[in-house]
C-alpha cells in the first residue's frame, strides 16, 4: 500500500466519524530551548501544570511550587497556596506573579489565554475556573469550594481517605501519586480542599435540576463529591472558549467525566458526558480544545483517543493511535493543526513524543521522547501553540517550560 493510498483512506476513515488508524508517523525535526524563562533569585518553578502566551507574546507559568496550607476548623478544612502564577514578557524576563492570595489557587492543572488576552487558570485542589484580564486584574470565578467536608469521622483526627484519589484506572496524576502540589507524589486537597467562602462564582446559579447535565455521552454527567451539580466540578482539567465566547470546561480528573458549557457572563448552559468507552463518554478527560468552527477536541486519556464533538456535543469521529493524549493544543493560522503529548506511563518514562495532527486526523508525525535533557519531555501537561511552528511544553515531572520550534 502507498503512502498516498493510506492517506487517502485515512481521510475518508475519519470523515466517516470512526476511529482513525496511522499506519506509519514521521519524525519531525525541531528545536528546543528549556532555559528560555529566567526566574527572580531564589525563586524556582515546581511542576508546571500548565504554560499560556497572549498576543504580546507573553507567557505565562502556573506551576505547583511551595507547599499547600491546611488549617482544620470546626467543621471545614481550609486551604491555601501550593501554587503560583508566574508571567514572563516575550524575551523570558520575569514581570509579576499573578493571584496572590487568591484562595482559588491551591493546585496547578492549566492555564489558558483567550482571544482577548484574558488569562484563566484550571486548579483542581479547589475546583475552580478563574478569569483574570490582561492585566492581572480578577474577573470571574466559576465552580465552587465543598460548604462542608467531613475530617474528624469518630474521633477527631483526618480521615485516612481524605486525600483525593488517583485517577480512574489507577493512572495517576504526577510522578508517584495523584500530582505534585509542589512535590513528587503529592496529592492535591481532598475533594478539591473547601475553604471559606464557599459559594462564589461567576454569573447566576445554575438550577438544581441541572445536576450532573443528561449529557449526549447517555444519562446523567454527575459524579460524586464536589461536582454534582452543573455549575460545580470535581478536579477540571482544561478549559477552551468558542467564537461567541461560551466557556467549556473539562471536568474530567475527578469521577464526573464531562464537558460543561457556560455562557461568557459565566452561566452555566448545559453538560454532556459521563464515564464510559462509547461515543460521546469518557474516561479522564485531560484537555480540551476548539477549532475555529467550534468544534471540540476533547484528550480522552483513559480511552487512549482524541474525540471530536460539536459545541453541542454530539459526537462527530475520533483519532486513536497516539498514545494516551494529555496535553492539546489547536495552533492559530489560516491552516490549523492539533498538537497533542502522549502522556508518560505513570511508574516509567518510557514515552513522551509529542504528535502533530491534521484537523481531519490524519498524523502529521511526533517529535520528542521521553528524558530529562533538552528536546526531550516529562510527563507534558500543557501545551501552547499560538502558530504551527512555535510552542511552549510545560512538563510535570523535569520541572520546567520548554521553548519549541518546529522545523517546517
Amino acid at each position: 500500500m502507498t503512502r498516498t493510498f493510506r492517506s487517502l483512506v485515512a481521510v475518508a476513515v475519519a470523515a466517516a466519524g470512526v476511529s482513525l488508524t496511522a499506519q506509519s508517523v514521521s519524525e519531525l525535526t525541531f528545536d528546543a530551548n528549556a532555559d528560555a524563562l529566567a526566574l527572580p533569585a531564589n525563586t524556582y518553578l515546581g511542576e508546571v501544570a500548565g504554560v499560556a502566551t497572549n498576543s504580546r507574546g507573553h507567557v505565562f507559568v502556573y506551576t505547583r511550587t511551595g507547599h499547600a496550607v491546611a488549617t482544620l476548623g470546626d467543621e471545614r478544612t481550609f486551604y491555601h497556596g501550593g501554587s503560583r502564577l508566574f508571567q514572563f514578557d516575550q524575551t523570558g524576563k520575569f514581570v509579576k506573579e499573578i493571584g496572590q492570595g487568591v484562595y482559588a489557587v491551591n493546585f496547578a492543572q492549566q492555564v489558558r489565554v483567550d482571544p482577548q488576552d484574558n488569562i484563566w487558570i484550571v486548579d483542581a485542589g479547589s475546583n475552580q475556573i478563574v478569569k483574570f484580564d490582561s492585566e492581572g486584574r480578577f474577573q470571574m470565578v466559576l465552580g465552587r469550594k465543598p460548604e462542608n467536608i467531613g475530617v474528624r469521622p469518630g474521633g477527631g483526627v483526618p480521615a485516612s481517605g481524605g486525600l483525593q484519589p488517583a485517577a480512574p484506572g489507577g493512572a495517576p496524576e504526577g510522578r508517584g501519586g495523584a500530582g505534585g502540589g509542589g512535590g513528587r507524589g503529592a496529592a492535591p486537597p481532598p475533594a478539591a480542599g473547601a475553604a471559606a467562602g464557599g459559594a462564589a462564582r461567576g454569573g447566576a446559579a445554575a438550577p438544581a435540576a441541572a445536576a450532573g447535565g443528561g449529557g449526549r455521552g447517555g444519562g446523567g454527567a454527575a459524579g460524586a463529591g464536589a461536582g454534582i451539580h452543573g455549575d460545580s466540578f470535581n478536579r477540571p482539567s482544561d478549559v477552551t472558549w468558542d467564537s461567541a465566547g461560551n466557556v467549556y470546561v473539562a471536568d474530567g480528573y475527578g469521577s464526573n467525566n464531562r464537558i460543561a458549557k457556560f455562557s461568557k457572563e459565566g452561566n452555566y448552559l448545559a453538560s454532556w458526558g459521563q464515564t464510559g468507552s462509547g461515543q460521546g463518554q469518557f474516561n479522564q478527560i485531560r484537555g480540551i480544545a476548539i477549532d475555529a468552527a467550534g468544534n471540540l477536541y476533547v484528550a480522552d486519556a483513559g480511552n487512549r483517543r482524541i474525540q471530536v464533538l460539536d459545541s453541542n456535543g454530539a459526537f462527530k469521529s475520533q483519532i486513536s493511535d497516539i498514545g494516551m493524549p494529555q496535553a492539546i493544543c489547536i495552533s492559530g493560522g489560516a491552516t490549523q493543526y492539533i498538537y497533542s503529548s502522549n502522556s508518560n506511563d505513570s511508574e516509567s518514562m518510557d514515552r513522551g513524543e509529542i504528535y502533530k495532527i491534521r484537523l481531519n486526523g490524519q498524523i502529521v508525525g511526533k517529535f520528542g521522547k521521553a528524558g530529562k535533557l533538552a528536546k526531550e519531555f516529562g510527563m507534558v501537561n500543557a501545551i501552547d501553540c499560538r502558530t504551527e511552528t512555535d510552542l511552549w511544553v510545560g512538563e510535570i515531572w523535569n520541572w520546567r517550560a520548554q521553548k519549541v520550534t518546529l522545523r517546517r
